[in-house]
């Protein structure tokens, strides 16, 4: 483990020998085999990626640490961003080579929804990592409508049946529940959004044809952006009452005794991505590659023997120039436990996914079914064909960068093959029951239009606002 600085930043300096062959990527990215040669030399060398005080950051934070940018003769400076709209802005820009993103920020820049850009993914950061929280106050209004178990304690997952009532009863009154989200595309939004619907509550939709970006129209329960270490306070000020985000801020809520999870998503879903321009990957082929070596290796490191580095992980992270919270409410969720509720304590080992299940390669399919949401919410406002479901999910992810990484690991004697799917077979597709969320809808990504069919709340076929 290195000293940290005072500063902010976070420059490796070790360079390592590097191989004398080189490749290209053309413009079409076309697929890259593990028969052909290793990466040649980084074409950049020195760069800065942009995070999120998150903990689904520790990929960048691991690489770091263990040396595996220094492995590929990377310089890399890692800095700590406000918020994603000014992650999003810096990519584009170029002030941030990359960065860890919500993975439908790329999707949606390719669409032109909110800022038009070419990004692609080259790598996933993490599955599932974000849960759904309410404040004290709501929680004891839904907690009687709660199945219990036999020892006494909510049965888990929780319905958002349970809050419909609550909601029908604030709306009774002319009131309603206010609830944060981190960003209009996010997990947490697309999430928080299924999780209502599922109970039979509109979250709202969406019309920016017509210029209305609040997704708020015929809303139950009103969200709004609120970036994710201001959660807890928010909440607490009793500005919002409710909020889905990543850790640690659903447990810093129970450890501050102001609200109560009432879901931890379990789904195989990409939530955080390593995002970069298209024009990066184009004009840096083997820098690109050197990256996602060192955060293939990184994921490993987080998953490998049953989470044993999750601990050492969870220490290295709560530094403040990192996430900068409390050990204690990092290693809840890190090292394969979740707190609900004080001394509520439940396993939840595959609450943060980092490697398995193949969890960083970039899916195709996960980008589609961030689209059905888009279009399911009206940030999408027109009804498309599947066909442009696929295109546009395949045109958001680079699954050759990461096949050409885990090639060369596996020649360097770093990974074995049995890491990684066949990548001669394999499509970046997941099978229609490996997605499912808590209403049980499987997802196809090859029938989109048909997937949004499923649902009672929200756009389909050729519906408009």
């Amino acid at each position: 483990m290195k000293e940290t600085t005072k500063t902010m930043k976070k420059i490796s300096s070790l360079l390592r020998p590097l191989a004398k062959t080189t490749f290209a990527i053309a413009a079409a990215f076309s697929l890259i085999t593990a028969a052909q040669a290793a990466t040649g030399p980084a074409e950049k060398t020195e760069l800065k990626f942009g995070f999120i005080k998150l903990t689904d950051m520790a990929d960048l934070a691991v690489a770091y640490e263990n040396g595996y940018f220094d492995d590929e003769g990377l310089t890399v400076e890692l800095e700590a961003q406000a918020n994603w709209k000014v992650v999003l802005d810096r990519v584009i820009s170029g002030e941030l080579d990359g960065s860890h993103m919500l993975m439908a920020q790329p999707v949606a820049a390719n669409i032109g929804y909110g800022t038009q850009a070419e990004l692609v993914i080259p790598f996933t950061m993490t599955q599932n990592t974000y849960a759904i929280t309410v404040s004290n106050e709501i929680w004891k209004k839904m907690k009687k409508n709660v199945p219990v178990g036999a020892d006494g304690k909510p049965v888990h997952p929780i319905s958002a049946s349970t809050l419909k009532p609550v909601v029908d009863s604030m709306k009774d009154a002319g009131k309603s529940i206010q609830m944060g989200v981190v960003f209009p595309v996010s997990t947490h939004n697309m999430g928080l959004r299924y999780w209502l619907a599922a109970g039979g509550i509109n979250p709202g939709l969406y019309a920016p044809h017509k210029g209305d970006t609040t997704g708020q129209i015929d809303a139950e329960v009103l969200l709004s952006v609120t970036p994710p270490p201001q959660m807890p306070a928010t909440m607490e000020a009793g500005t919002i009452q409710g909020y889905s985000v990543g850790e640690p801020w659903n447990q810093q809520a129970v450890f501050r005794g102001i609200g109560v999870p009432v879901i931890a998503v379990h789904n195989k879903m990409g939530d955080k991505v390593f995002g970069v321009k298209k024009e990066f990957i184009q004009k840096y082929p083997n820098t690109s590659v050197r990256v996602v070596k060192a955060m293939i290796r990184a994921a490993k490191w987080l998953d490998e023997n049953n989470n044993a580095n999750r601990s050492a992980a969870a220490k290295m992270i709560s530094a403040a120039h990192y996430v900068g919270a409390d050990y204690k409410v990092i290693a809840n969720s890190m090292t394969g436990v979740f707190e609900y509720e004080r001394k509520d304590v439940r396993p939840t080992p595959d609450f943060n996914v980092f490697f398995r299940y193949n969890a960083s390669y970039p899916h195709t399919s996960d980008a589609v079914w961030y689209l059905t949401q888009m279009r399911r919410w009206g940030q999408i406002p027109e009804a498309k064909p599947d066909s442009w479901y696929m295109e546009m999910g395949k045109k958001a992810v680079a699954p050759e960068i990461y096949q050409q990484a885990a090639a060369d690991l596996i020649a360097e004697g770093k990974m074995a093959a049995s890491d990684f799917p066949d990548f001669k077979t394999f499509n970046g597709i997941r099978a229609v029951n490996e997605t499912e969320w808590i209403d049980g809808v499987q997802f196809d990504a090859a029938k989109p239009n048909e997937y949004l069919t499923k649902f009672k709340i929200g756009l389909k076929g050729d519906e408009k606002i």
